[in-house]
């Protein structure tokens, strides 16, 4: 069995989120080039992940397509397997419109996000509820 954690586990940053500032978060240490939001807890990374796909959509990105393009764009991703793995994963085209206010779209689309960045084993779907149910939003 592997020792090997993810650095957005270790970061308790599911998502791989950039870090600018999030409330209660600070930057990673300890790496040689540090990029990406710590959170205090994986319910609070998982929260986070949850209020920037919820900005995306305030700023018209309602799609997988859109989103992903933006979340993990081609000069740093494979953005084209990423989106083709959560449309698998979603049941969905790379262009249908999600409502992401939709708890069960939601959950879904954090899950794919979560298992593409940190490989799968690290964070269930029930973490997933759980973090989301412990807000009020």
């Amino acid at each position: 069995m592997s020792t090997y954690v993810p650095r957005g586990i270790r970061n308790n940053n599911p998502g791989n989120l950039d870090y600018v500032g999030q409330a209660g978060s600070h930057l990673e240490t300890g790496v040689p080039d540090p990029r990406f939001a710590v959170f205090p807890t994986m319910a609070d990374g998982i929260r986070a992940l949850r209020d920037q796909l919820l900005r995306y959509a305030a700023h018209g990105m309602d799609t997988i397509a859109a989103i992903i393009d933006v979340y993990a764009p081609p000069i740093e991703n494979a953005t084209n397997a990423y989106i083709a793995v959560l449309c698998s994963r979603m049941g969905v085209q790379p262009a249908t419109v999600l409502d992401l206010n939709n708890q069960a779209t939601m959950r879904q689309m954090i899950y794919g996000i979560t298992l593409m960045e940190n490989g799968p084993g690290h964070i269930s779907l029930n973490q997933i509820d759980q973090a989301l149910a412990g807000d009020s939003k």
